[in-house]
């Protein structure tokens, strides 16, 4: 069984090609031609966009006669292919998914809960849906889930003040005598867990830590067919709230990747000087405490040099880094995996203290274009959580 919450026209796949800006992407459909279209998701999405990945548009039919202005692009992006199925991107209808779940009963959570109003305002906020349960009022605010791997579903994929926002002012709508929920719609089914995106959020999964006893948070999978309609599979995802407790504190290692436009030469301490080819390096370190301080440090062009990796900062014309949070020191793990992926970098960099012949790997193609690295951080980032 399986019906459509949402409904597109003139839907057809197409290639990605890049994404100008956070809400735009370009694309290339089945005839060839390149168009812009609208991205309806401020997700960074980075494991999901890659180069030549399909995508779903749907057209805007074309103004004729009076009426609203046309807007800027014909196209919107609704879903991305990943697994063999469509991944539903579009965060706008993310509400029209839980209204539909919730009408028809298909959250066992929210069985006897009806909707009584939506886009509801609190003091200066407002709320996606008032809901009615068992004779007392509910609110309800829904969140978009697209990042998952090795059976685990995140959020977020990028900073969100707004979304702790949220979160706050429901906790304290719920210390007021108020109920609240917050509702993740996750849109696939290869998954069991849920967990905050602490690697990308800290704050957010801090405050989600914090409120846990004063909200009901509640994420679903929910799964699509290729048609678009939606699956009568929709599961409850556990939370493991002891994992986190234990995982969400500001340490960990991290991946910094430094792109060279150009050849460098660097004196780079004791190992002299090093030629670095055009480019990109990645680098693996770890801070057991104060990870997000040292990951700035490194960041910064001012700075007394100390490490290896801060010499070639110096030169680098841009960095990325990727920090992966946890209890455990997992820097020597992490470059013995990209070492089966990339090319080492020179003897001994960043790895004088421990037995590794580097913690410096280089590449001619940008990592985050690439699957294989992805998975690669994935399999660090996303783990099922150990609760025995």
């Amino acid at each position: 069984m399986s019906d459509s919450p949402v409904r597109f026209d003139n839907l057809q796949p197409a290639r990605f090609v890049d994404r100008p800006n956070q809400f735009l992407a370009r694309c290339r459909t089945e005839r060839g031609g390149l168009v812009r279209a609208f991205l309806p998701n401020p997700g960074r999405m980075l494991e999901l966009l890659f180069p030549d990945v399909t995508v779903y548009l749907t057209q805007e039919p074309r103004r004729r006669g009076k009426g609203p202005a046309p807007r800027k692009t014909r196209y919107t992006v609704v879903a991305v292919e990943r697994d063999g199925r469509p991944l539903f991107l579009h965060t706008h209808m993310t509400n029209r998914v839980a209204q539909y779940l919730i009408e028809h009963s298909r959250i066992s959570a929210l069985a006897d809960a009806e909707i009584v109003d939506s886009e509801v305002t609190v003091g200066r906020s407002r709320f996606d849906f008032l809901l009615r349960e068992r004779g007392r009022l509910l609110y309800l605010e829904v969140k978009s889930c697209t990042l998952y791997g090795n059976g685990v579903a995140m959020f977020p994929d990028a900073v969100t003040e707004r979304g702790r926002k949220h979160l706050l002012e429901l906790a304290e709508m719920a210390r007021q005598g108020m109920r609240a929920v917050v509702l993740f719609v996750v849109h696939t089914p290869l998954v069991r867990w849920f967990m905050p995106d602490y690697h990308t959020d800290l704050a957010f999964s801090r405050t989600m830590l914090a409120v846990r006893k004063q909200l009901r948070i509640l994420p679903v999978s929910v799964s699509w067919t290729r048609d678009f309609k939606l699956s009568s599979e929709v599961r409850l995802l556990d939370i493991p709230w002891h994992y986190l407790l234990r995982e969400v504190e500001d340490r960990g290692s991290y991946l910094l990747i430094l792109r060279l436009k150009r050849k460098r030469r660097v004196a780079v301490g004791q190992l002299g000087n090093l030629l670095f080819q055009k480019g990109y390096y990645l680098y693996v370190g770890s801070a057991m405490g104060n990870l997000s301080p040292r990951i700035a440090r490194h960041t910064r062009l001012r700075k007394k040099l100390h490490w290896h990796v801060d010499y070639l900062r110096q030169v680098a014309d841009e960095v990325v880094p990727l920090p992966v949070v946890s209890s455990k020191r997992l820097e020597c793990d992490m470059a013995s995996a990209l070492g089966e992926l990339l090319d080492p970098g020179p003897p001994q960099f960043g790895s004088t203290d421990c037995a590794c012949p580097t913690h410096l790997f280089w590449s001619a193609d940008a990592p985050l274009d690439s699957r294989e690295f992805h998975h690669l951080l994935q399999r660090f980032r996303m783990k099922e959580p150990d609760i025995a």
